[in-house]
């Protein structure tokens, strides 16, 4: 359920009839050979599909009903080869309903001045056409993202690529099914918000079901499939025994295989993505599911705690556009104050996403302070390090709100020898005192999703295609 359906972008090259047959043979010429060297250079994650060349309002509507009909094609790539009169694409793109990038190059990296002539001139005119083609997207108050540049270099590559992964993941986004098992934990202020309007903004459908309905999956659940599980857990990781006795550690992690077994089944069946639970919502359990948890999210499920289900649509939604590398869902817990050495730690009771694991996690039995239940067990590990972002959404009652705040994320030195949960250390940008007044000031939550694979401008530009008013902090 957590793969994405196969996707691809069309690229629709602007020009007109003024220049002739044999011009429009050739720019539909050097179209060609732009699309097959971008879909070779191995930097795109999805193909790019050369359409028809766009030198009429009636073409141009056309090809934008065909790219909102075609599920798998993603989004549109528009290049103003010549000078392409704008006003024969308002209707199409007043009609085109998915992320739209306007890519400001040109086939020829250099003027030919021992050559050029006015030939040259007419055919190759993106400057008069971007502008003249922007200016039209502006008014229209399109939202589209626009790339610069030569179309060989690596770096413009890079961003049509970071725009792909956005474009893909707000399509999947109306996919995106969230189970809530439990309701939130009560009294919290930042786990609560507006379904129905999520549902029209972001596509997100969120659905309770009791704990019981998950209790009866677990009941299912055979021995076998158990032993089949506790099987790979044993190639995958080290079990750490502690104090207890080996039966009666295998037998809580047992629990917890059950747990994701029956977890996987119900969300599959259902056609969920994402998921919550509530440690005080654990009737029939003997405990809060933990490992169970972490093991999906390495699969690419979404989740967040205490039934918190935006985030773990948020947490899916950006697993989807980072290929679900070095992202999961993150709880602000503890500061380091040192002078000089101020960061913030991140963990959770039990659920750290595994794909940030910077060591080989370790299999974990131990006491669990809240939900009065058996131990649980779980995967410990320390972070990765490496450039990110952490995001936060709010429902401020009459809008969603979405901060935005770079981190640099380092592995620890210092081992934690009695702290059974993995632990992600980072500092926030600009500076400690800063960013965190900022995200306060802000209203950013406690739950979160990092990723060390987006960037801001991933991030923001997914917001405005939502017209989701954000806070960018860096």
């Amino acid at each position: 359920m957590t793969a994405t359906a196969a996707k691809q972008f069309w690229f629709v090259v602007g020009s007109q009839h003024l220049y002739g047959e044999e011009a429009l043979g050739q720019v539909k010429a050097n179209a060609q050979k732009i699309t097959d060297a971008l879909n070779a250079s191995g930097v795109l994650p999805y193909p790019l599909v050369l359409q028809d060349l766009a030198v009429s309002a009636e073409a141009i509507t056309s090809v934008m009903k065909e790219i909102n009909y075609r599920d798998e094609v993603a989004g549109v790539i528009t290049w103003m080869h010549t000078f392409s009169p704008a006003k024969m694409w308002i209707r199409g793109t007043k009609l085109l309903q998915k992320p739209l990038l306007h890519l400001a190059t040109q086939y020829n990296e250099s003027i030919p001045w021992s050559t050029i002539d006015m030939d040259f001139m007419n055919l190759n005119q993106a400057a008069h056409g971007d502008r003249e083609y922007g200016f039209i997207n502006a008014r229209l108050g399109k939202q589209n993202k626009i790339v610069v540049g030569y179309w060989e270099r690596p770096e413009v590559q890079q961003q049509i690529a970071d725009w792909m992964d956005v474009a893909a993941a707000y399509n999947e986004s109306f996919n995106i099914k969230v189970a809530r098992f439990g309701d939130n934990m009560r009294n919290v202020g930042v786990t609560e918000g507006d379904k129905v309007e999520a549902q029209i903004q972001f596509g997100w459908t969120v659905d309770y079901f009791g704990i019981g309905d998950l209790v009866a999956e677990i009941g299912n659940v055979t021995e076998q499939e158990i032993d089949d599980l506790m099987a790979q857990y044993k190639e995958l990781y080290d079990f750490d025994y502690g104090d207890y006795e080996q039966g009666a550690w295998e037998a809580s992690v047992r629990v917890q295989a059950s747990y994701e077994i029956a977890l996987k089944r119900f969300l599959d069946r259902g056609g969920y993505s994402a998921f919550t639970t509530n440690f005080e919502d654990l009737h029939g359990m003997k405990q809060l599911p933990g490992l169970a948890v972490q093991r999906l999210m390495a699969q690419g499920y979404g989740f967040a705690g205490e039934g918190d289900w935006k985030t773990a649509a948020l947490d899916r939604l950006l697993k989807i556009m980072s290929h679900n590398q070095n992202t999961g869902f993150m709880e602000d817990y503890t500061y380091e104050l040192a002078a000089g050495q101020e960061a913030i730690l991140q963990s959770h009771m039990l659920e750290v996403d595994p794909s940030l694991a910077a060591n080989k996690p370790k299999v974990v039995v131990s006491p669990l302070g809240i939900g009065d239940r058996e131990d649980p067990a779980r995967l410990v590990f320390d972070g990765k390090a490496g450039e990110g972002v952490v995001v936060s959404m709010a429902d401020f009652g009459t809008h969603y709100k979405l901060l935005i705040n770079e981190v640099s994320a380092f592995e620890p030195t210092v081992p934690a020898p009695k702290l059974p949960v993995a632990r992600v250390l980072w500092t926030v940008k600009p500076n400690f005192q800063d960013g965190v007044r900022a995200w306060i000031e802000n209203g950013g939550g406690h739950h979160t999703v990092v990723s060390l694979n987006l960037t801001t401008d991933q991030i923001v530009t997914y917001a405005k295609l939502v017209n989701l008013p954000y806070v960018v902090i860096k």
